[in-house]
């Protein structure tokens, strides 16, 4: 617990960053009882949550990696999710990959116990719409996606209907006294706290850095764009050559790419006209599918890749939660970390994933690359009502005021 500025012990919790993780950390803290507020400085999934693609199965890390137990258990606790939350839904399609040029299937390094190797008469069935049929293609049977604003969202109402409270306001540093984080100064004023959960991307390094050792995390960007598109045109979630492509809600169609070039609207605008390219030529129906908006969204990950997730290991009272692919470990993610921070417990799952590692050796002296916004801005694209957007919630937040009592802000 830390001192309150009265000299008052402080128990709750606060979490910086209402990203997916955030709220998913935020959500299992407070159904356990203890006080929890989040602050964050836009809107719930405003920065990489909002422009991910969402894929819950593709772990890339192998089916032995040190992240292998989270990534293993990543589907079943999306199940729990659901079970727990009502308004939380994936869409458990299955995933299909393969390449353009007739070469080995992609697995992305995962293991083949889970997937089926399919002839051309099997992926028909499947996606009856491809105009051409590969040879073969890796099935994930357990693979699914998910709408990650919605899921935010509602991992942030389950969070106020157990008491939590959510807070506009950014986040500028941490204060310390006798080794032990206290609080957080904001650009409103200082909240007092107890233990300081850092789930704020990009934003962590900076925040950490005065803490005395550096975390080595990379800006990673992607570009996410959506069409309108015919209801089941595509009924898997699709790997091919430089494409990822699945169905959202409706006749909402979502493709990730590479983002290749700069990140001007114009820059964007011609990724999506790449994918719509391939959609068109791809599918029978395709040429009915229209492109309404491209993102880029950019992805913390740490440099050798794996979660960072963990007590900081130079100061009590600051835990740290940085990781790629944060989507898919959200959940068990979120699960973990609550129950490390509420009950001072040590998850064997995230053993390998501990920021301690960047203390010794080589890896502590990384440099940090790390933006301070977290996400690129960009402006509004041009012609055929194609506009390069950023996604916003819609879920009232509260606005920290000068004198630190909270205000309801509008949507």
């Amino acid at each position: 617990m830390a001192a309150g500025a009265e000299g008052t012990h402080v128990q709750q919790v606060v979490v910086v960053g209402a990203g997916i993780v955030g709220a998913s950390v935020a959500f299992h803290v407070a159904r356990t009882g203890r006080a929890v507020t989040v602050l964050e400085r836009a809107r719930p999934a405003a920065g990489a949550t909002g422009k991910s693609f969402a894929w819950i199965g593709n772990d890339g890390d192998g089916s032995d990696g040190p992240a292998a137990a989270l990534n293993d258990a990543a589907p079943g606790e999306w199940h729990r999710l659901e079970a727990e939350l009502t308004d939380v839904r994936v869409r458990w399609s299955g995933s299909l990959s393969w390449t353009d040029d007739g070469s080995q299937p992609r697995t992305f390094g995962r293991s083949l116990e889970r997937a089926r190797v399919l002839h051309r008469s099997e992926v028909a069935a499947l996606e009856p719409n491809l105009r051409t049929l590969p040879e073969q293609a890796i099935h994930f049977p357990g693979d699914g996606a998910v709408d990650p604003v919605a899921v935010t969202r509602a991992l942030v109402r389950a969070a106020r209907a157990h008491g939590a409270r959510v807070i506009r306001t950014t986040a500028i540093a941490l204060r310390r006294h006798d080794g032990r984080v206290t609080g957080v100064e904001t650009a409103a004023g200082f909240l007092p706290s107890g233990d300081v959960v850092l789930a704020a991307g990009l934003d962590v390094p900076a925040l950490v850095s005065p803490l005395g050792v550096e975390l080595p995390v990379s800006a990673s960007p992607a570009v996410l764009a959506r069409f309108r598109a015919s209801e089941n045109l595509v009924r898997t979630l699709i790997a091919t050559s430089g494409m990822e492509v699945r169905s959202g809600e409706g006749s909402a169609l979502l493709a990730a790419l590479a983002c290749e070039g700069g990140a001007t609207a114009e820059d964007l605008e011609a990724s999506g006209r790449r994918a719509l390219a391939w959609l068109t030529s791809a599918f029978h129906g395709g040429d009915e599918v229209a492109l309404t908006s491209v993102d880029v969204g950019v992805r913390p990950i740490p440099v050798d890749g794996l979660p960072v997730v963990g007590r900081w290991p130079t100061v009590a009272g600051a835990y740290v939660v940085v990781m790629h692919p944060g989507v898919q470990l959200a959940p068990v993610v979120g699960r973990l970390v609550a129950e490390e921070v509420v009950h001072g417990t040590d998850a064997v799952e995230l053993e390998d994933c501990r920021p301690a590692r960047f203390t010794t050796g080589d890896r502590g002296r990384l440099p940090v690359r790390a933006s301070g916004a977290g996400e690129a801005q960009v402006g509004e694209g041009g012609g055929d009502g194609v506009v390069v957007q950023q996604v916003e919630d819609q879920e009232p937040v509260q606005q920290h005021s000068a004198a630190g009592q909270p205000e309801v802000g509008k949507p």
